[in-house]
This record gives structure tokens, C-alpha cells and sequence, in this order.
């Protein structure tokens, strides 16, 4: 886990880039029906405004909740580090599955021109890409962006 905010930015740089690239390519999928080269290219062109979107929300908003209520309510700073990182990594998925199901679901209704559709959207998109994104995080991106976010910066090389 990272030490200090320049780690921490480093980090979720890296975790957002890989959660939202793969959640993008999952949630186009549903919408063209399966995964094909269309997919990838959808997924592909928009993924810097969902990254931006994500960053920000991550960076701005939920970082900080998250951390929070996971240090008040479920870690102690003595804690473990992966029980720290499980604990804040499950923190974190539940209002960014929140945010970013809304995100996609304006997307989609923006695309598709079913603006009253959004609360529908919204609604069928959090159970399904919460059943995604906490395996994802917790199995995949988390364990793979922590060993090559220590293998790029080992503990004590990038200062406060």
C-alpha cells in the first residue's frame, strides 16, 4: 500500500486505469452483445473520459470516505497490510460500483436517447458490475497493480 499522497496518486493512477479498462470493456459488452472487435474499439474510445471521470472520484471524493471508514470501523493502522488492503479495497468498490454504474448508465441513455431510462440503467447496473468489479479488485487488479506498483517504486523511492 502506498506510504504517502504522491504514492497514493502513483497507485490509484494505476488501479483506476486498470479497473476502468477492464469495467469499460465488461459494460460494452452487455450493451453489443457479446465481446467482439466492436467492443474493444467502443470500450477503447470511451475510456479517457470514464478514466477522467473515475480519477476524479476516486481521487476527490471516495478515497477519503473509504480510508476513513475502513480505519473507524474495520482496520487498525496495526493491522495486517492485507488485511488493511482487503478491507479499504472492499470500501472503495462499493461507491465506485455506485458512481460508476450511474456513469455508465447516463452514457448509455446519452447514446441511445432514452433519457428517462437512466433510473432503469442505473438500477440493472450496480448488481452487475458489483458482481464484476469486487472479484476484479480483490483477485485480479488489486494483487497485479500492488506488485508492479512495489516493483516500479520499492518502499522509500518516491518522496512525500
Amino acid at each position: 500500500m502506498p506510504h504517502n499522497k504522491r504514492e497514493s496518486l502513483i497507485f490509484t493512477v494505476m488501479m483506476c486505469f486498470t479497473m476502468v479498462f477492464v469495467m469499460s470493456i465488461y459494460n460494452v459488452s452487455f450493451h453489443t452483445g457479446g465481446l467482439h472487435l466492436l467492443t474493444l474499439q467502443k470500450a477503447w474510445l470511451g475510456f479517457p473520459v470514464a478514466y477522467v471521470f473515475a480519477m476524479c472520484c476516486d481521487w476527490f471524493l471516495v478515497s477519503g470516505l473509504a480510508k476513513g471508514f475502513a480505519f473507524r470501523y474495520l482496520v487498525k493502522p496495526s493491522d495486517s497490510g492485507i488485511k488493511i488492503a482487503v478491507c479499504v479495497s472492499c470500501c472503495m468498490v462499493i461507491p465506485m460500483v455506485v458512481i460508476m454504474s450511474l456513469y455508465g448508465a447516463v452514457e448509455a441513455a446519452v447514446s441511445q436517447g432514452v433519457w428517462a431510462q437512466i433510473p432503469v440503467i442505473w438500477l440493472t447496473n450496480i448488481p452487475r458490475n458489483f458482481i464484476m468489479a469486487l472479484p476484479l479488485q480483490m483477485l485480479i487488479a488489486g494483487p497485479l497493480v500492488r506488485k508492479v506498483f512495489r516493483t516500479l517504486f520499492p518502499e522509500g523511492t518516491v518522496l512525500a
